[in-house]
């Protein structure tokens, strides 16, 4: 029973790369690295440490780091939790939450929490060049 629910699993998130709204396979995580962009720059500007390596790092900010992501790209999420909706109505008739989670969240924020970091660092460098040293 297990398998056969992640062999349906598997294969449904295969056909989801060719078929009906495969765009947001190219729009969420664009959308998700403007994000991160703006908030990597933020982050360098406030001299804040690394995005993931805190949320790896430090127990006692783990959880606000990672509210404070997730309300960030709410609206990636929400436009990814849409238009998953819509596909899974089209294609399979019902909703599976488990897709819907699994596929939002690696479009929306996965490439948010692994670009914010290096996004910070580079700006860390641009930043550095632009003020003189006295």
């Amino acid at each position: 029973m297990i398998d056969d629910m992640f062999a349906r699993f598997s294969a449904d998130l295969q056909e989801r790369l060719h078929g009906p709204l495969s765009f947001r396979y190219v729009l969420q995580p664009i959308m998700a690295m403007l994000y991160a962009a703006r908030d990597g720059i933020v982050d360098a500007r406030q001299g804040r440490p690394l995005y993931f390596w805190s949320i790896l790092t430090s127990r006692t900010e783990r959880r606000q780091l990672l509210r404070e992501g997730c309300s960030r790209v709410a609206r990636v999420i929400a436009l990814g939790t849409i238009m998953d909706v819509i596909y899974q109505l089209m294609v399979f008739r019902r909703i599976y939450a488990v897709q819907l989670i699994v596929v939002v969240l690696t479009l929306a924020f996965v490439p948010y929490l692994l670009l914010r970091g290096p996004i910070s660092r580079i700006a860390r460098h641009f930043i550095k060049q632009r003020v003189p040293t006295p």
